[in-house]
């Protein structure tokens, strides 16, 4: 039999009661590395016994939680034809970071969420999983970021894998408390204030509109620390208006197109108006000027990385063809052959974390490789569309 009164036990203050209509809900902020939040999760759910538990994780990070051998199902071919590589890389730098903090505390990181899922089961409690969608929290992080706030927001990224800093529970209990979590937030709101938007009020609107869509009167939700003052800010409001939104990715907007086609249809028309006015021998030379100033960088880059000879060869053919075209970018082409020159193994899948801890790591783990590959041969072709238009240009007015 249920429990007459929820909650029916004395919890500490990381468990929040919040009544809406008829329903009650213990809402539980965790952080994401703790053995204490482990253990309140069980203890809440196991003596409570909701109607429901409510994660604060979507289908494809429950998946991750629970199936082992999730590597083996990941196509990274499928995900460097969806141009997705870029948002794999920036998950698994922030997953690594959460890691290499549960590794200190002996932790794996979302484990109080595995807990949470775990418990409610041994009791056959139903589950609902109740954030967004991980891709479309990352693209539209990404989209809503500027070109200078995501070279920020990346050298932020990636130096934290290389921080040394000791982390203890105390610390982390230090962390859990109201008002150094807002500090942390306002922080956040005041150097990347579209990334927080995404990242925490725009979830902090979904997952409450989520929680009070779960069965039952007698809910838990678990959910990470940082979220607490969020929901509890806008779970009195009727927010559902505004789901659709909120889990739409931005198109890319008309601006950035009319740039992207205009850097191609101005090289090419340059080309050919140096044909007309100073004869095929000179566009023929300016053309090949174009073929070596993006191949020979893109290469280099390709090099830099360590790539597969063809790997190199296809970045150096690629490049000034994908340099007049906004589709797909010579990154894109180069990881796709090293990936099918230089498959990576399982092991370094489930090794990634660590070794992106290293800068050895980065050039060891074939994974690791493919994301340099698409980065430095990205780079190369940069620079090399920039060079080659530039001297195009600057022939056509002399």
């Amino acid at each position: 039999m249920p429990n007459q009164s929820f909650p029916s036990f004395d919890y500490p203050a990381d468990v929040h009661t919040i009544t809406h209509g008829d329903k009650t809900i213990l809402l539980i902020g965790t952080a994401h590395i703790s053995q204490e939040s482990v253990e309140l999760v069980e203890k809440v759910i196991s003596q409570e016994k909701p109607d429901c538990v409510c994660i604060e994780l979507d289908e494809k990070r429950y998946k991750a939680l629970i199936q082992k051998k999730k590597w083996q199902s990941l196509d990274l071919k499928q995900i460097i034809k969806d141009k997705q590589l870029s948002t794999l890389m920036i998950n698994l730098l922030m997953a690594s970071y959460q890691k290499k903090l549960g590794g200190q505390l002996g932790v794996k990181p979302g484990a109080e969420l595995l807990k949470a899922a775990n418990t409610a089961e041994a009791h056959d409690i139903p589950i609902a999983l109740c954030d967004r969608d991980v891709r479309v929290t990352l693209r539209r992080a990404w989209k809503s970021t500027s070109f200078f706030k995501k070279g920020y927001l990346l050298t932020t990224l990636f130096a934290s894998l290389f921080d040394s800093t000791e982390i203890s529970e105390e610390k982390l209990a230090e962390m859990k408390q109201t008002d150094v979590l807002s500090e942390l937030m306002n922080e956040m709101g005041t150097t990347l204030p579209d990334v927080k938007k995404v990242l925490i009020d725009e979830r902090d609107i979904y997952l409450s509109e989520e929680i009070k869509k779960a069965e039952g009167q007698r809910l838990v939700a678990v959910v990470g620390a940082g979220h607490v003052s969020g929901i509890k800010t806008v779970f009195q409001d009727d927010r559902s208006a505004e789901l659709k939104e909120i889990t739409t990715i931005p198109p890319v907007s008309k601006i950035w197109k009319i740039i992207g086609w205009s850097i191609p249809l101005l090289i090419i028309g340059s080309l050919v108006t140096i044909g007309i006015q100073k004869g095929a021998a000179d566009a023929g030379a300016n053309l090949l000027y174009w073929i070596l100033a993006n191949g020979i960088p893109t290469a280099i880059g390709g090099m830099l990385a360590f790539g597969h000879p063809l790997t190199v060869i296809g970045a150096f053919a690629a490049a000034p063809i994908t340099s007049l075209t906004p589709v797909i970018g010579a990154g894109y082409v180069a990881a796709f052959i090293q990936v099918m020159r230089t498959p990576p193994v399982v092991k370094e899948f489930e090794t990634v974390g660590d070794d992106m801890g290293t800068l050895k790591g980065w050039w060891k783990n074939k994974l690791l490789r493919v994301f340099l590959v698409f980065l430095f041969t990205g780079l190369g072709s940069s620079v090399g569309t920039y060079v080659g238009g530039y001297e195009i240009i600057k022939n056509l007015i002399s």
